[in-house]
């Protein structure tokens, strides 16, 4: 009766093993990396919300809240468990190389209305 009973038992346990390995563990493993992501979070990051905004983490401001930079002057408080997926970490060099155009070409625009100036007198 004990062996009769084991053999019914068995396709449930079978069941519950490949619940586990497809279902649960692959969920578990996902929800780690988000919570290691969202741990991860630093000022200068491309961030999604669960809304679908895009944004630019400007302040971390507590353990649970970060301050994103959704467009020039608009900035807003986002729980961290509302952020999605980080687009881009900031690369300091790329950050100083863009920086860097930025400056060039804004001199470039300040001495253009002085040579098409200049170009005019001669």
């Amino acid at each position: 009766m004990d062996q009769n009973a084991l053999i019914q038992f068995l396709p449930l346990v079978l069941i519950f093993i490949v619940f586990y390995f497809l279902l649960i563990r692959p969920q578990q493993k996902k929800q780690k990396d988000h919570r290691t992501m969202l741990d991860a979070l630093r000022r200068g990051d491309r961030i999604v919300t669960g809304g679908g905004l895009l944004g630019t983490v400007s302040k971390v401001v507590s353990p649970e809240e970060v301050e994103v930079d959704l467009a020039p002057n608009v900035r807003v408080r986002v729980l961290r468990s509302t952020i999605s997926s980080v687009l881009s970490k900031p690369d300091p060099a790329a950050t100083r190389e863009a920086v860097k155009e930025r400056d060039i070409a804004k001199e470039a625009r300040e001495k253009e209305p002085a040579r098409r100036a200049a170009d005019k007198v001669q």
